[in-house]
């Protein structure tokens, strides 16, 4: 904790170019595609918990990390306020029930976070409950990691100006219209009051176990690849990507009844070799 400056006086990324970043994108999609293949081998679980400021690119850089991915093992929840049957519960309750299973990433498109973010600035929680959530928060994602969950938490910080431009092209952009709503406009009135809360939250939830990592988004071509590259690296950190051998049980099986030699390298094998 305390290795953050103000979150509006962070430095923005600059852009990057189109062969750049398709070349990026692709090189860090396939790695995050042998992070998915390890976790399924191995049973293991992981997590990516994404916030930041409407408009920031959150949906866009979701679709970048799953795009190459097997759909069946990956959960997507977006999260929006508690439902009715949820909100006589504790606040973490719900998060508990879309924890991933064994071999399972799961991406959240906001979090738990939304305790000391939304609910504090907007007053739904006393302040005595949102302050009290930064050490409950940790303990959460204490217990977490040490039951060996991948986690990685990741902010899109947006500046001012930007946010304004692509609420206004979203605006006049008809098929993209939908995503425009008045609580946009009350959140972007108390940029301050976010801009303090975002600050405390770094401060109180940086930890060793689960550090925070913010992004610049001002270019969303720039944020989509750091994005995707830090994702495919802190998941894979450790790990064997390497594809296994076959199992030699599989491979008897595969010889008696198909005829398979398992001494001939596959043309498959050899093309990814070269």
């Amino acid at each position: 904790m305390g290795r953050w400056k103000k979150l509006d006086k962070l430095p923005l990324a600059e852009g990057v170019d189109d062969d750049d970043y398709l070349k990026r994108l692709v090189r860090a999609q396939l790695h995050l595609l042998r992070v998915q293949q390890w976790l399924a081998r191995t049973n293991a679980r992981a997590i990516v918990a994404i916030e930041g400021w409407d408009a920031a690119g959150k949906g866009g850089l979701i679709q970048r990390l799953t795009e190459k991915l097997d759909p069946r093992p990956v959960q997507v929840w977006r999260i929006s306020a508690p439902r009715a049957d949820e909100q006589g519960k504790h606040y973490l309750y719900r998060f508990w029930e879309k924890l991933p299973a064994p071999g399972y990433l799961a991406i959240f498109d906001r979090t738990w976070y939304g305790r000391v973010l939304v609910e504090r600035v907007e007053g739904y929680a006393k302040k005595e409950d949102w302050k009290r959530a930064y050490d409950e928060i940790n303990a959460f994602e204490k217990m977490l990691t040490d039951s060996g969950v991948r986690l990685v938490k990741i902010l899109l910080n947006l500046s001012a100006e930007e946010q304004r431009k692509r609420i206004i092209r979203r605006l006049e952009t008809p098929d993209k219209r939908f995503k425009v709503t008045l609580d946009d406009f009350r959140n972007m009135g108390k940029r301050d009051d976010y801009i303090e809360a975002f600050d405390d939250m770094l401060e109180s939830t940086d930890t060793d176990h689960a550090p925070w990592h913010v992004i610049s988004s001002d270019s969303k071509k720039r944020s989509r690849i750091d994005g995707v590259e830090l994702v495919a690296e802190l998941l894979g950190k450790g790990a064997d990507l390497e594809p296994p051998q076959v199992d030699p049980e599989v491979a008897e099986a595969a010889k008696k009844l198909i005829g398979w030699d398992p001494d001939k390298i596959s043309p498959l094998k050899s093309r990814d070799k070269k």
